[in-house]
Formats: C-alpha cells, structure tokens, sequence
C-alpha cells in the first residue's frame, strides 16, 4: 500500500499539488546548470536532434533501469527546489510552487518501492527543512531576510518534524550520498541558538561533503561555519585562496569578515558584492549590509 503524502506539505503547498509542473526560460536552466544560454540552446538543440533522429519514444523504463536512472532524477528535483529557494533569474525571494513541485515529484519516488531508497529520503528531509523557514525568509516588503536575522518563532515546526521523519529513513543502509550531509546541515540551522557544537557539527559536515561533492558554494559555506568556529582570520585565508572574482556571494563573505576590523576595506568588497549581484532582491540585502557598516 502507497505511503501517505504528509499532511503539512498538503497543508502548505497553494492549491493542489496535481497542478501543471513549472516552465523554466532558458536562462533559469543555463544557471542551474552553470552555463549560458548560448551554450545551452545549442545543447538543446542537439538533444532534440538526437531524440528525433534516434525515434526515442516518452515510456516508462523498464524496471531494471529505474534504479539506474534515480540520481539524475533526484539531481533535477534539486535543482528544481533550489531555483525555487533562491532564483538567481528573478527578482522575488521565493518561488514557492517550483519548491512545492519538487517536493511533490520526491514524494512520488517515495511511494515506489524501486526508488523508496535512503538518498531519496534524505533530499525530502533536506527540503522539508528549508521549507519550514519560508515565512521568515521575507518581509511583508518581500525584502530578504538572512538566516541571522529570522524569527524562529515563523518558522513551519510541523514541516521540521516531517523533515526529521524522512531523515530517519533515510539512515537505513550504508549509503551516505551528498543529500544526507547536506540535510544534516539544514537540520542544524533549524536550531537557532549559535553554539559552538552547533558549527562545529556543521563544519564537520561541510569538510564531508566536499570530499564527495566539491563545489565553489559548498566551499564557501564551509569557510563561513570555520569563520564561525575559529574566526576571521582562520577564515580568510581559506577564502583568499579561493579567489571567486565574478561570484557576489564571495565578496560578501570578504565583507563579513572584515567588518569588525576594517569596516572600509568590508564595505569595498560589498560595494564589490552589490555590483555583481544579479536581482533587485540580493543587491536590497547587500545595500542593507552597507549601511549596517
């Protein structure tokens, strides 16, 4: 018998989640994949030409393929939930319903036997734990709020739990996949107090996850939860070796830990940082950062 869908994604998702899925522009799905739109029309291009010469038919795999094919499935869903999270192509702080999407299209995978396996369970925990924070994720402005600055008391306790729930599943078998790490990670920032067993759990996690996923975000959010363990200095050295000169989330991080040492030099890499940035929404953030200073 299929599982029950959870009750609090029923309750939160708007409407009902048999709704048509999401169309994306070409620019939305160059950025996800960390490309252009030139290169990837022609990319598309090819496919298509590919699917019409080969006479490639839509139908279910066969069932010894389905497992084979699972992590590019799980791969697009996140990529899905993380365009809804926090576009880069549009000025609004949440899309909400490509969230509510992937969530929908994980929990069908859970209600198949052949794809019901631990790494499918841990990207629906990590989801469900960045959905419990969308109510303080924005003002009523839709102005950005940052993660220090929300109010835990807006935060979804029932989709926690829920989180907390596939999290468990997803601790059955050997397997640790990249989604167990990261939704470990957003399990730890659904405690808001800052203790240091905190950050060191988180920056323990990051250290795995960029053994077995490395990527320039990852890395910069691990030398933040260093910053927060052993300081500015540990952590700069870390991000100057970085040298991400066209990422604006790079120059923030710069900007933060240099201002309560030279507020000058923070809010140049700042200035740098709101340059760079891509949505009205990111550069009213860094705006307000500037002006803290």
């Amino acid at each position: 018998m299929p599982r029950q869908r959870p009750r609090a994604v029923e309750h939160h998702a708007p409407g009902n989640l048999c709704h048509p899925a999401p169309e994306f522009a070409i620019d939305e799905i160059a950025e996800a994949f960390f490309s252009n739109k030139e290169a990837l029309n022609k990319r598309l291009l090819r496919a298509k030409e590919k699917l019409r010469n080969a006479k490639v038919s839509m139908e279910l795999p066969a069932e010894t393929e389905i497992t084979r094919r699972l992590d590019n499935v799980l791969h697009i869903i996140y990529l899905l939930f993380s365009e809804g999270y926090y576009s880069k192509t549009q000025n609004q702080i949440l899309r909400k319903e490509l969230c509510w999407e992937a969530l929908r299209l994980g929990l069908l995978l859970v209600d198949c036997e052949k794809t019901n396996l631990p790494k499918t369970n841990a990207l629906i925990a990590l989801m469900c734990f960045h959905a419990s924070r969308f109510g303080a994720r924005q003002t009523s402005e839709s102005s950005l709020i940052l993660y220090p600055e929300q109010n835990e008391n807006l935060w979804d306790r029932e989709l926690i739990r829920k989180g907390m729930h596939f999290l468990s599943q997803a601790a059955q078998g050997n397997e640790v996949s990249s989604y167990h790490l990261e939704a470990r990670i957003a399990y730890w920032h659904c405690l808001k107090e800052d203790s240091q067993e905190k950050w060191r759990e988180i920056l323990g996690l990051y250290d795995q996850l960029l053994l077995i996923n490395y990527s320039p975000s990852v890395a910069l959010n691990r030398i933040y939860a260093l910053y927060r363990v052993h300081g500015a200095q540990a952590a700069l050295v870390e991000t100057e070796k970085l040298k991400l000169e066209n990422n604006h989330f790079y120059f923030m991080l710069l900007g933060e830990l240099h201002k309560d040492t030279d507020r000058q030099k923070a809010k140049v890499y700042l200035q740098r940082a709101h340059q760079l940035a891509r949505t009205q929404t990111e550069k009213h953030a860094i705006q307000a950062k500037m002006d803290k200073l």
